[in-house]
């Protein structure tokens, strides 16, 4: 019998290893010749860069740039050199992460640290960069990165213009001449989980503007920046950037990376699967046990476990569900596709034991699960 591992992590209490680890000695306890494969997932959020270390063997790479403010800042990525391959969060260069709250302030802000970022894991010889854009502190539509990488933003008298969301509506052209050649021969894929257009009510700066330090007036600014920007992306490059899903995503990274990058935006938990060539792996497999912190309607928005059960109904494969706890009654699992299901809470004395002591909890519930399987 073949089992496939592929959790989630239980945010603050079990990375997706740890729980592998645990369902491993769980069910070896009970059926020491079932064959257990270790896949262990992520969506693009925190702790992705943990898991996608697992499948790329990478080594940490250090780099100093520009923090969102043009201060210098130590920025971490990963880089494989077997397969020529980077992962890069933005975060690490342009993220709220580095600010305290009183800092935020996105009109200003610039992802230029993600463009040195960008450059230096080039430079290493990467012919592929996965890009995850989550946590910016910016609304800049990208010009700070595609600066780093070459790009001139030229305002009025072919001046060129500081590359911050606040002079959005000052550029009348862009510059491509001096483009980064090596940029052309790297292949580009940006972990992107929202759908928002770039401008509008239920774009970049109305939306997330906000929470980034922007007042209403900086919103004000900011969309109208982006909406006269866009007008200029759709002169160089032939796209209409309010036709592209996720074009508002980090403050407009997410159309930047498709223009300025040549990048596909896909969801941060098919990023993943690819990269672990998850969907081969799981030929044979009897069971995919699968399981995240809380399993609840938001498990259907493109979280982990939704991308475990789409791969696993296209190979029909059971699927298990080991969770910290569930909020779904037993239609609403059912109707998911999930034929077996525990939660830690049914162990546990309360919340504080469970994420305490969810190692143990999940073994026992692999011992249970195991049982089960004649």
């Amino acid at each position: 019998m073949k089992i496939v591992l592929a959790p989630d992590k239980f945010k603050n209490s079990l990375t997706g290893l740890e729980f592998c680890n645990a369902v491993e000695e769980g069910i070896k306890s009970i059926n020491p010749n079932i064959d257990i494969v270790k896949l262990p997932l992520a969506d693009g959020g925190d702790g992705t860069i943990e898991v996608v270390n697992f499948f790329l063997k990478g080594k940490s790479v250090n780099v100093v740039v520009n923090n969102p403010f043009f201060q210098p800042v130590s920025a971490t990525y990963l880089y494989s050199e077997t397969s020529k391959t980077a992962f890069i969060e933005i975060a690490e260069a342009s993220g709220v992460k580095l600010l305290k709250t009183e800092q935020f302030d996105c009109k200003n802000a610039s992802t230029l640290g993600t463009g040195e970022m960008i450059k230096d894991a080039i430079e290493k010889g990467a012919l592929k960069i996965i890009l995850g854009i989550g946590g910016s502190a910016t609304n800049d539509c990208g010009i700070g990165m595609a600066t780093a990488l070459g790009y001139r933003f030229l305002g009025k008298n072919n001046k060129e213009v500081k590359p911050i969301g606040a002079n959005l509506s000052n550029i009348v052209s862009i510059d491509i001449v001096n483009v980064y050649p090596k940029l052309y021969d790297v292949s580009f894929e940006i972990a992107c989980d929202v759908t928002n257009p770039l401008h509008g009510k239920n774009g970049a700066a109305r939306v997330y503007g906000p929470q980034k330090g922007a007042s209403e007036a900086d919103v004000a600014l900011l969309d109208k920046g982006l909406q006269d920007f866009s007008k200029i992306i759709k002169e160089v490059f032939d796209v209409d950037p309010q036709s592209v899903k996720g074009a508002g995503a980090a403050g407009g990274l997410g159309i930047a990376s498709k223009v300025f990058l040549n990048g596909v935006l896909e969801p941060g938990i098919q990023l993943v699967k690819n990269l672990a060539q998850f969907d081969s792996k799981l030929d044979d497999a009897d069971w995919i046990i699968t399981g995240e912190g809380k399993l609840d309607s938001q498990t259907l928005s493109g979280k982990t476990v939704q991308g475990v059960l789409d791969s696993a109904k296209a190979k029909n494969i059971k699927v298990a569900t080991l969770c910290g706890m569930i909020d779904l009654n037993k239609n609403e699992i059912k109707n998911l596709g999930i034929d077996y299901s525990d939660a830690v809470l049914n162990h546990s004395k309360d919340i504080k034991d469970a994420m305490k002591n969810s190692y143990n909890y999940v073994k026992i519930m692999a011992e249970k699960f195991a049982k089960t399987l004649g």
